[in-house]
C-alpha cells in the first residue's frame, strides 16, 4: 500500500530528519539511505520497520538538519608555519615587494592549522538506536495512518465486488432448477425422436436423468463458494494484514466459478459466470493494494 511519513527531532545533540515511503509489493522490502554515521543502527531499524509495516516496498531516507557536535581541537604545525614565513620572505626579498607578511597569510595556509576530532586516535561516540527509533517511529506511525485511510477506501471497494458475486450465486441457484427440468425435457424429447414410435422405458429415463442431475450438480460448489465469500468478508472485517488471506480466498472463489461454468449447459448461467470471473478480477487487482 502507498503511504508516506515524515519526522524530526534532536538526535545526538543534532537534528535529524526521517522520511519513509511505501508503495505496493506482495512482500517486505526495505531500502534504506542512512548517513555514514548511521550506519551501526540499519539492521536494528530494518527489523523495526518489517513489524510496524508487514508488506510493501519500504524506502527510507535519514538526513541531518543538523549535524551533531563534535569535540574539535585546532591543532598548529609550527615547523610548516616557519617554512610558510621563510618561503615567503624570500619571495618577498627577490621579487622585491613592499608590504608585511602577516598572521593571516600563514594562518590560510594549509596544513598550518588543522581541526581535529579530539585526540589523536580518538573517535566520534557511536549513535545507538535507541536515539534513532523515536524519530523511526513517528514517521513510521504516519505511514500506518495514511495507509490505514488507503484501507478504508479499498474494503469498501472490496465489500462492494463480494456484493456482485454473491448476486451471480443467487441468479445460478435460482437458475439450477429450471436448467435440470430444460434438460430432462430435451433428453426426453431426443430419446422420443431416436425410438421414434417404440415405447420409452420411462424407469430408464428417470435413471439417466437422475446420473444426468449428478453430473451437472452445482448445490457444493455454490456451499464452498458462499462459505469463501463469509470468510473474505471477516477478514475485511479484521484489524489484521489480511492481503495474502484475501489472496488465497480469490483463489478458491474463481476455482468454483470456474466449476460452476463447466457444468452449466444453460446461457443465463454462462453469462453469470462471465460476469462473476470479470468481479472476481477486479478483486484480485485491488488486492496488490491491500496489506
Amino acid at each position: 500500500m502507498t503511504g508516506f511519513g515524515a519526522a524530526e527531532d534532536r538526535v545526538s545533540s543534532g537534528r535529524l530528519r526521517v522520511e519513509i515511503r511505501t508503495v505496493n509489493h506482495r512482500y517486505f522490502n526495505s531500502q534504506l539511505k542512512l548517513p555514514q554515521d548511521l550506519g551501526g543502527v540499519e539492521i536494528e531499524m530494518r527489523e523495526r520497520l518489517r513489524q510496524l509495516l508487514e508488506r510493501g516496498h519500504v524506502a527510507v531516507t535519514a538526513r541531518w538538519i543538523e549535524g551533531p557536535a563534535s569535540e574539535r581541537e585546532i591543532t598548529v604545525d609550527l615547523t610548516r608555519a616557519k617554512q610558510v614565513l621563510a618561503a615567503a620572505q624570500q619571495l618577498k626579498k627577490k621579487l622585491k615587494l613592499k608590504g608585511t607578511i602577516d598572521l593571516a597569510f600563514i594562518a590560510r595556509h594549509p596544513e598550518v592549522l588543522t581541526a581535529t576530532n579530539g585526540a589523536a586516535g580518538a573517535s566520534e561516540p557511536a549513535i545507538l538506536w535507541t536515539e534513532v527509533q523515536p524519530v523511526v517511529e513517528r514517521a513510521a506511525r504516519d505511514v500506518v495512518a495514511m495507509r490505514e485511510r488507503e484501507g478504508q477506501a479499498l474494503a469498501t471497494e472490496l465489500d462492494g465486488r463480494l456484493d456482485a458475486l454473491e448476486k451471480g450465486a443467487r441468479i445460478i441457484d435460482e437458475q439450477a432448477p429450471a436448467r435440470l427440468k430444460a434438460e430432462h425435457d430435451r433428453l426426453k424429447q431426443a430419446v422420443a425422436e431416436l425410438t421414434a414410435s417404440t415405447t420409452v422405458d420411462e424407469q430408464r429415463l428417470a435413471l439417466e436423468i437422475a446420473l444426468l442431475a449428478d453430473r451437472v450438480d452445482i448445490t457444493e460448489e455454490l456451499v464452498r463458494f458462499r462459505s469463501h465469500v463469509a470468510a473474505a468478508r471477516a477478514a475485511l472485517g479484521s484489524d489484521q494484514a489480511v492481503g495474502k488471506q484475501l489472496g488465497f480466498l480469490a483463489q478458491e472463489l474463481l476455482r468454483e466459478v470456474n466449476t460452476m461454468g463447466s457444468k452449466a449447459n444453460d446461457a443465463r448461467i454462462t453469462q453469470t459466470v462471465i460476469a462473476m470471473k470479470g468481479d472476481l478480477e477486479k478483486f484480485r487487482e485491488q488486492l496488490e493494494n491491500l496489506e
